[in-house]
This record gives structure tokens, sequence and C-alpha cells, in this order.
């Protein structure tokens, strides 16, 4: 009887294993600066499904935040403004919440007037691939889906600096 249940765990434990542990797929590697962004799949609070890599030909940011961070809630208005001016000249905000209430974050969405798109990541899926450590967290990736710029907290999205790094992505084939 205890050869019959080893043989049966073997049956179901091996392949599982086997898939797992052996299956050739390499770990993501670390988001940082001039590597390519870990492409992930989310879905926004409007039922759209987003891809990062279906953005690839537009400068995107993806902005890590959540509704009970103060920082996250401060710069959301200069995000806004931000947006508004530059969402015809082929750039992308991603705004990735950490929250696990979609209602939270649509009644703060709503409060803001946030006019891109704002996805939901309850099991921490980006964050885990971009290894957050806190939020905010912004990522500026370029249109070749590589991260150019990173920035932990806060920041000022109307700064001329912004502009003039999103101006040069634009410029670029």
């Amino acid at each position: 009887m205890r050869g019959l249940r080893v043989l049966l765990w073997m049956l179901v434990a091996l392949p599982l294993a086997v898939g797992l542990g052996c299956s050739g797929e390499k770990a993501p590697a670390k988001a940082e600066k001039g590597r390519p962004a870990p492409d992930f799949e989310l879905v926004g609070l409007d039922g759209t499904t987003w891809r990062l890599s279906d953005l690839r030909g537009k400068v995107v940011f993806v902005n890590l935040w959540a509704t009970w961070c103060p920082p996250c809630r401060q710069e959301i208005p200069s995000m806004v403004r931000f947006y508004r001016r530059y969402k015809d000249k082929g750039v992308e905000i991603l705004a990735v919440s950490e929250d696990r209430d979609p209602a939270a974050v649509r009644a703060m969405v709503m409060r803001q007037a946030v006019a891109f798109p704002v996805l939901m990541d309850r099991d921490k899926l980006v964050y885990g691939l971009y290894r957050a450590t806190g939020v905010p967290e912004t990522h500026l990736i370029d249109k070749k889906g590589v991260i150019r710029h990173s920035v932990i907290g806060p920041f000022d999205w109307e700064a001329p600096e912004v502009a003039r790094a999103v101006d040069r992505l634009l410029q670029e084939p």
C-alpha cells in the first residue's frame, strides 16, 4: 500500500516539479534604468485590459500608488495636468494601484478627475515585477520599452526637467 502511495505521489509531483522548476524560463529581470521594463497585463477600473508591451511606440509612465498614501494623492493633480498636455503627443500614464478595494480607488479617481488609465494590482503582481520599495514609485519607459528613469517618492510632473526628458524621448525613433 505504501509503495502505491509513493508511486502515485511520484506520478503527480514529479511532472509538477519538472514543470515548475525546470521549465527553462528565467526569472524576470530587475526593473532598473537601461533594462527592458517588465511586461505586465492588468485590468483597469473601466474593465479594459492593459498590457505594457502593447504600448510600444509610446513613452509610458508606470506609476505605482495607493489611495492610503498622502504623497500619492498629492501628486495626482500635477499628473492630471501633465497627462492633458502630453496624451495626444504619444505619452501614456498607467497608474497601478495596489489597493484591494476598487470602490475606494474609483471614488478617489472621481474626486481627482483622473483621465489616465488606473489599473488594479490587488495581488501586487507589478509591484513584485518592479521590486517596488514603496509608493509612489514611477518608471519612465521609452518607445522601445526600456526604463529610462525611475523615481521613488512623489515628484512634480510639471517640472521643466520632466518636460525636457519626455520631449527628448518623443523625438527618438
